[in-house]
């Protein structure tokens, strides 16, 4: 199949109300096993490249042309989403390289200037047809509006999706970046009154934190797009850890790499199971 916009996965994932998978590229390495599972499952995914991985990598044009090829040259559907991005020139530079949908991140600024950032560059994108996603508040794990206890309220989203013109909202339900358990609850009355409420997808950042049965209510009660990295980010690195503890003497990393990549596409093949194939996944919640 050829590279795919973010927006018809989205559309396609609402419509049947399954989810659309969203799991973050780290290296080259990550994005090779999530194609492999997209390919080896049938369900389409969407490849996230964010504003910490374009730092680490040292430009924007590196890891994305490889995330972009790897789409091209997949058999599944598959996309390629600027995540988490604060910088107006990443924006710039991603669009130019060949993405078609970005993750304008203002969270931090008050409302106003919010407003005014999210819908400028939304306007950019949009004459390029690219398609936005934007985020009101902070997600958790981050000291915004996720935090425990706070929740994304329907009519303030209402205001700014009208205020904006984006495609998709990340909401605040329960979630929280960086979770190292899968111990979340979601507030799955509030997503039911947000779906109602919006006209756009909803997301689900800091999924990574969420056990599969809560992912699963979420999407029935109207979540579309689920973010995931950490978890899949510490099955990598448990299986590189796995390698070197049985072989301290080891030196070839492609030897202590390949099976960490194999055991990224078996997990993230399980979740795309869970998230876009009707909700049933293959094997025990892994933890």
């Amino acid at each position: 199949m050829p590279l795919v916009s973010t927006g018809s996965i989205l559309a396609d994932a609402r419509a049947a109300g399954t989810g659309a998978a969203a799991f973050n590229v780290i290296h080259l390495e990550t994005a090779e096993a999530l194609v492999a599972a997209a390919d080896a499952t049938g369900i389409p995914l969407i490849l996230q490249i964010s504003e910490n991985c374009v730092r680490y990598h040292g430009s924007l044009l590196p890891i994305t042309r490889a995330s972009l090829a790897l789409a091209e040259s997949a058999r599944t559907n598959v996309s390629v989403h600027l995540d988490h991005i604060t910088d107006a020139e990443l924006v710039h530079q991603g669009v130019a390289a060949g993405v078609g949908s970005v993750m304008i991140d203002a969270s931090t600024l008050p409302y106003a200037r919010n407003v005014e950032t999210t819908a400028r560059l939304t306007a950019w994108c949009h004459d390029r047809d690219v398609f936005v996603e934007a985020e009101l508040g902070e997600v958790g794990g981050k000291d915004g509006v996720h935090a425990p206890g706070v929740r994304t309220d329907p009519e303030e989203a209402l205001a700014f999706v009208a205020a904006t013109g984006v495609d998709a909202l990340a909401v605040a339900v329960g979630s929280s970046h960086a979770m190292r358990e899968r111990t979340a609850k979601l507030d799955l009355e509030l997503i039911g009154r947000l779906r109602e409420k919006l006209p756009v997808p909803l997301v689900l950042h800091g999924s990574s934190g969420v056990p599969d049965e809560e992912l699963r209510a979420a999407l029935a009660a109207g979540m579309t797009k689920i973010n995931i990295s950490t978890h899949l980010v510490s099955v990598f690195t448990q299986g590189v850890r796995k390698v070197l503890e049985a072989d301290p003497a080891l030196i070839d990393s492609r030897k202590y790499v390949a099976p960490a990549r194999d055991a990224v596409q078996s997990e993230a093949a399980r979740l795309l199971h869970v998230l876009g194939g009707g909700g049933a996944g293959e094997g025990e919640d892994v933890r």
